[in-house]
């Protein structure tokens, strides 16, 4: 029964934060933000969502391995199964921004940054600030970059008749509603399930949840990149992992310090900063290719590998 409850509160959330998603992309629209802004910012915001709501009450009901091994899994997820299958079946990628000089690196900071926070033992609220600071420096430099971004009148805009505040703020809360609800009874489930079959919190956190969360920014992506979209689609999974180790982690310690014991999840951490890494070359060398792509299904093999092991 339980399992059946985490099936269907994991389709809540993941459809809440879809619902989100689409009107935020209209709003985005609207206001003629360019396409890699809207993968960025409102859709990698909104993809984490479900990361951000399973976190926050994992947080709140004193599950810290829940809430940061959600984090760890979702982050090494996105590069290793979202961004390899970005590469996988797109015929071209020719992506118009160069996110080595512009955005990798922004998803490296926050991790080393978490790695440093992590030897006291706790994610405490003034780390939590830190990370929430950091993210907002991240949303000031896309900002301030997007002036620089030529031929803005060319972007994409959605029909004035179709577009209604009347009807995109109720879908908005509705969005809002199941990802809180959803959230909820995810992360109770999961820690009943964990409990039935005497697996740690953590295992459960790092595979089940994370994989679970992880779903929007898979959709998204490979929706964005059958459409041609690959930056939206790239910026997405950037921006989704700054979202996650910035606003979600520290949204969940916000709400409740977070002890973790860095050195008996040491190969999770490790793979996490072997993936940002591999992000990072591969977008400083414009590896944007198949090649790059199997890379990164053989880091998520082991992955997968250990963590099955340690079940």
């Amino acid at each position: 029964m339980d399992f059946v409850i985490f099936v269907i509160a994991m389709g809540v959330l993941i459809w809440g934060a879809d619902v989100i998603i689409d009107q935020s992309e209209r709003i985005a629209l609207k206001f003629k933000i360019p396409e890699f802004i809207i993968g960025a910012t409102l859709i990698a915001l909104g993809t984490s969502l479900p990361e951000m709501a399973a976190s926050i009450a994992a947080s709140y009901n004193g599950k810290a391995d829940i809430a940061i091994s959600n984090v760890i899994g979702s982050n090494i997820l996105n590069i290793t199964l979202v961004l390899a299958t970005v590469f996988l079946i797109s015929t071209k990628i020719n992506p118009a921004r160069d996110f080595f000089a512009k955005d990798s690196t922004w998803a490296l900071v926050p991790v080393l940054v978490f790695i440093l926070m992590i030897f006291d033992g706790t994610i405490s609220r003034f780390d939590a600030s830190l990370l929430l600071l950091l993210m907002g420096a991240y949303l000031l430099f896309l900002l301030q970059d997007a002036k620089n971004i030529p031929n803005l009148e060319d972007i994409e805009e959605i029909d004035e008749s179709t577009f209604s505040w009347t009807k995109v703020a109720p879908l908005l809360i509705l969005g809002f509603v199941l990802v809180i609800i959803g959230a909820h009874f995810t992360v109770e489930s999961a820690s009943e399930i964990a409990r039935d079959f005497g697996i740690s919190e953590w295992v459960i956190g790092i595979i089940m949840i994370s994989l679970g969360t992880s779903m929007p920014e898979l959709v998204v992506s490979i929706a964005a990149a059958t459409k041609g979209k690959v930056d939206m689609a790239i910026g997405n999974i950037i921006g989704s992992n700054m979202a996650n180790t910035t606003v979600v982690l520290g949204a969940a310690a916000m709400v409740h310090p977070m002890p973790i014991d860095a050195p008996a999840y040491m190969f999770d951490i490790a793979t996490m900063i072997i993936a940002t890494l591999l992000l990072v070359f591969l977008t400083a060398n414009k590896l944007y290719t198949k090649s790059a792509g199997i890379s990164l299904i053989i880091i998520l093999g082991l992955f997968l590998n250990n963590t099955l092991q340690s079940m």
